[in-house]
């Protein structure tokens, strides 16, 4: 469980069309980080982005985009994100992974 204090924040940054061995991969990595005790963990779709190669996509009334954007944030002790990063990294083709030192406050129990 996280406590106040020093943390780390890791964002993981996907098309929603990335896939890997028929499952997206951002179901593949949330199922991941739950199995391996990360303390929660949110994805995120944008409505519109572009990635490296600069292809605008965008989520329109008429039209469902398999290419918007993902994001997978989540906050865990140094030593979790230490444990699980190889595995991120191995399991994202594309994509970019970003993590961050910071400070976590937990609200006081009443």
């Amino acid at each position: 469980m996280l406590q106040s204090g020093k943390a780390v924040k890791v964002t993981i940054y996907l098309s929603d069309g990335a896939m890997h061995h028929h499952v997206p991969v951002y179901t593949s990595l949330l199922d991941f980080l739950y199995r391996s005790g990360v303390a929660g963990a949110t994805v995120i779709k944008g409505v519109a982005g572009f990635g490296a190669a600069h292809r605008m996509h965008a989520a329109h009334i008429l039209e469902i985009s398999d290419y918007l954007p993902i994001q997978i944030e989540f906050i865990e002790s140094r030593e979790k994100v230490d444990a699980v990063l190889p595995e991120l990294q191995k399991r994202i083709d594309s994509g970019l992974i970003e993590v961050q030192e910071t400070t976590i406050l937990m609200p006081e129990k009443k």
